[in-house]
């Protein structure tokens, strides 16, 4: 539950520090005085998104912090713990919003991004605001508060997965029977240039090898002059050859090394040199015999060559390229060769997927006819008791066309009423007037706190538009509450204030240049005061404040 709110320069809050109780916790104030601002900053460090503009006039930053006792909240201890953000039974989340940058929230003081606040958010408070009634109006609403009264979230992931298989397989399918209108020409067009690449039979690398031996091939008889003349160079001149005039120094200065043996590593180098022209002159020799003028084989590389640019022109890829696009090629011909067999396997795999859909989404249906039927009779028991006597509340189930498959289940939920007695069963929208929804909005709220295992409750007016017997009846429905969830009701009827256990009163200051709200913890006697404000306006009688006393005594009954 919240156990303390802190809020430092936001809106025209300059500094607040609340501690909230267990049980039933009152909101009240005059009108403007700022009671929405405790629940907006709630929202900020819960993960609302920041404005600057919530800064109060003259600062640079506003922060927020409240902290949760999660003793009794599993699911945040559990994703606490995931998260490695757990502290002791306890969480602080705080959220800051500067003029000139980035928000920045901390769980447990570790920095996070604000989509983590709102995971965490959701396990620690549900709020209920005045114009849910609105929302109520729309179909999808009405399901999503059945499914949520239903508490089968396992059944919807289960039906959402089933719905996305199937939905894939169809989508292949589509993509398929498009393919195939284009399959022909296609085919054609593959199975030429297969043919055409599969006549080439270039291996990975030939290209590379081809075009070494036509370099070589093509300027064998430069080759052959060449080395000759290298050759001679080296040895085959007897009186001016490199090797010859090599031996002669090598000679001469081995000779002068017995003379002086530090010419001897001198006469080492040389001799080393001397072995090493030697080893080059046999490889050179034996590389000129070998080489030899052939006109024949140039002529094939050259044809073979002319084909490889040919090809690679025409499928505009490189000659090395050619092998890869070539297995592309005929893995595309393939595909489309078989493309009959696997629409054939896509059919049965859609079918199983769609037996698949329906055995799910009719679990589903069994949960939600089941929870419906209940719903309905507690609703419609708690109608009587907000005065709508004799009214009726139904929640219909229309299944959808066959076929018409939807990540939602195989049927659509809609809220019926009849608010009088003997009236028949309509939409929402065709027969409540807007007091009828708003106690018929209350009654699912409250119906769907009671269920709920959120250990935070916020109740943000959701009283307007009733009065008298029926609020009275409203506080103790809200009260009953508060004996098993921290409940917190922002409200402005007395009966409802009455009731609570715990009472907080905004109060705004209105000064010259400074406007600043405040809110306090009513004692026994400002309880009754506030109370009397409530009943009686501006000019508040003993017998106003006899009244009071004796609304908030009958409440402890």
């Amino acid at each position: 539950m919240l156990t303390h709110i802190h809020i430092w320069n936001f809106a025209i809050v300059e500094k607040l520090d609340l501690e909230l109780e267990a049980g039933m916790t009152v909101l009240t104030g005059e009108t403007g005085a700022g009671k929405s601002i405790l629940l907006d900053a709630l929202g900020l460090a819960l993960g609302d998104r920041a404005d600057s503009g919530v800064i109060r006039h003259g600062a640079e930053k506003a922060e927020i912090s409240v902290t949760f006792d999660t003793r009794k909240a599993a699911a945040a201890e559990a994703w606490l713990k995931e998260h490695e953000l757990e502290s002791a039974e306890e969480c602080i989340i705080r959220r800051t919003i500067s003029a000139n940058g980035p928000s920045r929230a901390f769980i447990n003081g570790k920095p996070c991004p604000i989509t983590l606040l709102r995971e965490l958010g959701e396990m620690l408070v549900d709020l209920h605001g005045q114009h849910e009634h609105h929302a109520l109006l729309r179909r999808e609403v009405q399901q999503q508060l059945l499914d949520d009264y239903a508490d089968h979230p396992a059944l919807l992931d289960a039906v959402a997965r089933a719905f996305q298989q199937w939905q894939s397989l169809n989508q292949d399918m589509q993509e398929l029977e498009k393919a195939r209108s284009e399959r022909a020409s296609r085919l054609e067009l593959l199975r030429y240039q297969v043919s055409e690449l599969d006549a080439l039979n270039l291996v990975e690398g030939e290209a590379g090898e081809l075009d070494g031996e036509h370099r070589r091939l093509a300027n064998a008889r430069q080759i052959l002059e060449s080395s000759d003349r290298i050759l001679s160079r080296l040895e085959e001149n007897e009186q001016a050859s490199v090797n010859a005039l090599l031996s002669q120094s090598l000679s001469d200065l081995q000779s002068l090394a017995t003379m002086d043996s530090s010419l001897e590593s001198t006469a080492e180098l040389l001799d080393s040199a001397s072995i090493q022209i030697n080893e080059a002159i046999s490889e050179l020799r034996h590389y000129r015999d070998n080489l030899a003028l052939d006109p024949q084989r140039l002529s094939e590389i050259e044809g073979r060559l002319a084909s490889i640019t040919d090809l690679s022109r025409k499928h505009q890829v490189s000659a090395e390229e050619l092998p890869v696009h070539f297995t592309r090629l005929q893995e595309e011909l393939n595909k489309l060769e078989q493309a009959d067999i696997r629409a054939g396997r896509l059919q049965d795999e859609i079918e199983q997927a769609s037996t698949e859909y329906r055995s799910r989404a009719r679990k589903l249906s069994q949960s939600r006819q089941k929870a419906a039927k209940k719903l309905s009779a507690q609703v419609s028991e708690r109608m009587q008791q907000l005065g709508m006597e004799g009214g009726r509340f139904e929640i219909t189930l229309t299944g959808r066309e066959e076929n018409d498959f939807s990540k939602q289940g195989l049927e659509l939920a809609e809220f019926v009423v009849g608010a009088n007695p003997g009236q028949p069963l309509k939409p929402m929208n065709k027969v409540a007037s807007g007091g009828e929804l708003s106690r018929i909005s209350l009654a699912i709220q409250v119906i769907s706190a009671d269920v709920s295992l959120t250990p935070t409750l916020i109740f943000d007016e959701v009283d307007v538009g009733i009065g008298g017997r029926v609020a009275e009846i409203v506080g103790r429905q809200l009260r009953e509450l508060g004996n098993h969830q921290q409940v917190i009701c922002v409200t402005h009827l007395p009966q409802v204030a009455a009731l609570g256990q715990h009472h907080l009163q905004v109060c705004k200051q209105a000064e010259t240049d400074n406007t600043s709200s405040e809110i306090q913890t009513l004692s026994g006697s400002q309880r009754v005061d506030e109370i009397a404000r409530m009943l009686g306006g501006l000019r508040i009688t003993e017998q106003t404040l006899n009244h009071a006393r004796e609304m908030i005594a009958e409440a402890q009954v």
